[in-house]
């Protein structure tokens, strides 16, 4: 395995998205599993498409294996959907076409870039109601993963911008990862040069 910085093995080897992933997701199919592998679209930006990573190190790629492993070896699939980058604008822009794979989960994972521009916490809400009813009109159940504003932007900006994730979470009654970078923001060991990555 390439010594990058950013290696989700590092993550206590996945153990925080794991479990968390685990509980929320694996239990309604302990029955089928021999049945019927598990398809998960992960919709989001860089932290998910893998930037500065090959793409065994990608987030979609570790959780995977992690799941497998985790499931005594039953088939999960993650499908990598991130978009360096992206918003949570971009990702209602592009939410049918991530739909178009047969998965029955959709990772939620954008927001981040929101954040960083300082773009309006209500349209980042917007966006992501967007993309919620979207998937579960397809049928399909969407799981979110949260993420923090920059501390920077004032508390007024946080404030509205944190608390978006677990009100959409209890508004729709879905599953939420209260905050996607959990053990790695701000751990100089576990970013890139960047700081961001």
């Amino acid at each position: 395995m390439s010594r990058s910085p950013f290696v989700y093995a590092r993550w206590r080897d996945t153990l925080v998205l794991f479990l968390a992933v685990s509980m929320l997701v694996v239990q309604p199919f302990a029955k089928s599993l021999a049945d019927h592998p598990i398809t998960i679209t992960m919709l989001g930006d860089s932290i998910t498409a893998g930037f500065g990573l090959g793409p065994r190190d990608a987030l979609p790629a570790k959780l995977q294996l992690s799941l497998h492993e985790g499931l005594g070896n039953h088939a999960v699939r993650i499908i990598n959907a991130g978009i360096s980058g992206d918003t949570t604008a971009g990702g209602l822009a592009r939410i049918d076409w991530a739909l178009s794979d047969n998965s029955d989960y959709v990772f939620i994972a954008l927001g981040g870039n929101d954040g960083l521009r300082g773009l309006s916490p209500a349209s980042t809400r917007s966006n992501l109601v967007g993309i919620v009813e979207r998937v579960l009109d397809a049928g399909k159940k969407p799981v979110l993963f949260g993420m923090l504003a920059p501390p920077n932007l004032g508390t007024a900006y946080t404030e509205e911008f944190n608390s978006n994730y677990p009100q959409i979470a209890a508004q729709y009654a879905i599953p939420l990862y209260p905050f996607l970078l959990e053990g790695v923001a701000a751990v100089r060991s576990l970013n890139q040069p960047d700081f961001i990555h």
